[in-house]
């Protein structure tokens, strides 16, 4: 019933997928199964669960033997690898047995945030935690104004009462840290949390505000001094907060404290603990960034005034350090996933690929040709062919290529290809009389764009593979201490090896994500010098 899909071991569609699909115009429901399973932070289970053996649980694997630590001054034990909550939901199974599985096995840090899946990431939290009678330090955020949040800011508005501060990004996209945006937001986490106190509430991307003004053509000057008088509000509201006892610590998440110093949207961890210590005894704790095997600048990139990177200056004022995305990095404008992918057994040739591409495009032409004309459909029915069956007008003559790499390939394919093809495929194989020689047709493209997709994912997939290889490679060559059973782990095991950094934060959706950084956490590490990450850099460069 399904095609086969090569090198990757499943079907994309077949005739007799799902419900039958009704002759509405404008029908676009896909009922077409995932061809590969999500792609989550780590690597274990990227082309779904069932691939590759899967890990065992080592001997004695409790809360006893994880790797601990300490957030900095909060001086909060934490586990050495957290669990982010990003794209976890309140509702979803797998993420809930995640969750579970990570608590109940001496992960003892989660973070999340206001916007992460509109509140239902901290629902899901709260429930657990109550649930498993498991306290865990959460770490949450605001800053955001998205979903439910951009609701009520446009009700604020229209009510005349808008949140002071306010930036108005993009469509649908607000961000604000004024102190009464910031009381609002703490008390619905509070409240989707069940809890009575938040152990470290962040800043989320406060630089948000110098990409707006900038962009709106405020001098860099006025621009940072004006973000600095809000995040001067901000703290001040901050240690009231934690004199009232809603929170205990708090600090700042923003992805350009590792960019260089000239960056416009730089935000500098040096100025903001000035400006805390300002206060006198203040509870700024902990700051949250990126860091993996491509984007270094957090070890290797010297923006603060003394010459320090950011992770030192962290360090040498001992600020708990979250890490987050080290199995996300971008380079040269892409998500590269920093996770094993499967070497196909057979990887087709361009050429090949082309090939099959052809076999589309020449069935498609057939059919807008030859068979669609002489069925008896409404003229709006008909005019929606040509975009439902146009797989091979996008892919033809090499222009395949431009959908690369496997992760912007696969959007494409499960956003746009596949749900178009499936819902064209799911109409034709349900009508009622139709002639032999469009169920003919339909069974010899249904067979030809499952071999075409299958050539092009199988393509991307071997590139993958090589690229990801060769990381591995370069990760062990500059400190062999770093290897591992998985490239997830190895990432993982980079990061948390180097002086300053608390705790690792790996999105763990599925219960096989957990197991793999768990197997990590059972493995003692060696403190390296942030030069091990320079050598990695350089040895990226050659």
């Amino acid at each position: 019933m399904l095609g086969e899909m090569g090198g990757v071991g499943c079907g994309l569609f077949g005739k007799d997928v799902g419900p039958p699909i009704p002759p509405l115009p404008g029908c676009a429901v896909s009922t077409m199964p995932r061809m590969l399973g999500e792609m989550g932070g780590v690597g274990c289970g990227l082309f779904g669960k069932d691939v590759g053996p899967p890990i065992p649980p080592l001997p004695g694997m409790n809360a006893m033997n994880q790797r601990k630590t300490i957030l900095g001054r909060t001086g909060l034990p934490i586990s050495a690898i957290g669990f982010g909550a990003y794209r976890v939901a309140q509702g979803v199974d797998d993420h809930r047995a995640a969750l579970r599985h990570a608590l109940t096995n001496g992960v003892t840090l989660v973070d999340t945030s206001a916007n992460y899946t509109d509140g239902a990431s901290e629902r899901l939290i709260g429930e657990v935690e109550r649930e498993l009678e498991k306290r865990v330090v959460v770490v949450t955020k605001a800053g955001y104004l998205q979903g439910e949040n951009f609701q009520l800011s446009q009700e604020r508005k229209e009510a005349g009462r808008p949140f002071p501060d306010l930036v108005e990004f993009n469509e649908g996209l607000e961000h604000c840290i004024h102190p009464e945006f910031l009381e609002d937001q703490i008390t619905r986490s509070l409240e989707r949390l069940g809890r009575q106190k938040i152990e470290v509430f962040l800043l989320h991307n406060p630089e948000y505000y110098l990409m707006w003004a900038v962009e709106n053509g405020a001098p860099l000057a006025d621009a940072r001094a004006e973000f600095e008088r809000r995040i001067g509000l901000a703290f001040r509201y901050l240690e009231t907060a934690v004199g009232r006892g809603r929170i205990e610590w708090y600090g700042v998440s923003a992805n350009t404290f590792v960019h260089p110093a000239h960056d416009p949207a730089f935000v500098s961890l040096s100025r903001l603990w000035a400006m805390a210590e300002e206060l006198g005894n203040h509870h700024f704790g902990a700051v949250q960034f990126p860091l993996n095997l491509l984007e270094t600048g957090a070890a290797t990139e010297r923006n603060q005034p003394d010459g320090r990177t950011t992770l030192q200056f962290a360090r040498d004022h001992n600020l708990g350090v979250l890490v987050n995305r080290p199995l996300n990095a971008i380079r040269d404008g892409r998500i590269v996933r920093l996770v094993d992918v499967p070497m196909p057994e057979t990887v087709p040739s361009a050429a090949d690929v082309g090939v099959e591409v052809a076999g589309v495009t020449t069935a498609e032409t057939m059919f807008m040709r030859d068979l669609l004309p002489g069925l008896p459909l409404a003229d709006e029915i008909k005019w929606q062919f040509p975009q439902q069956l146009a797989a091979g007008s996008l892919l033809r003559d090499g222009r395949w290529r431009d959908f690369g790499p496997l992760r912007r390939w696969l959007d494409v394919l499960h956003g746009y290809l596949a749900p178009q093809t499936q819902t064209a495929v799911h109409y034709l194989s349900h009508l009622e009389n139709v002639p032999e020689t469009v169920r003919a047709w339909l069974d010899s493209y249904v067979a030809q764009i499952n071999r075409a997709l299958t050539a092009v994912t199988t393509f991307f997939q071997a590139e993958a593979a090589q690229e990801m290889a060769d990381l591995r490679a370069q990760t062990i060559a500059a400190n062999p201490d770093w290897q591992a059973d998985t490239l997830s782990q190895t990432a993982a095991r980079a990061i948390r090896s180097l002086p300053g950094v608390s705790c690792v934060l790996v999105g763990m959706r599925q219960v096989a994500y957990v197991d793999d950084m768990l197997a990590e956490l059972a493995r003692p590490v060696q403190p390296v010098e942030l030069t091990a990450f320079a050598q990695l850099r350089e040895g990226m460069k050659t």
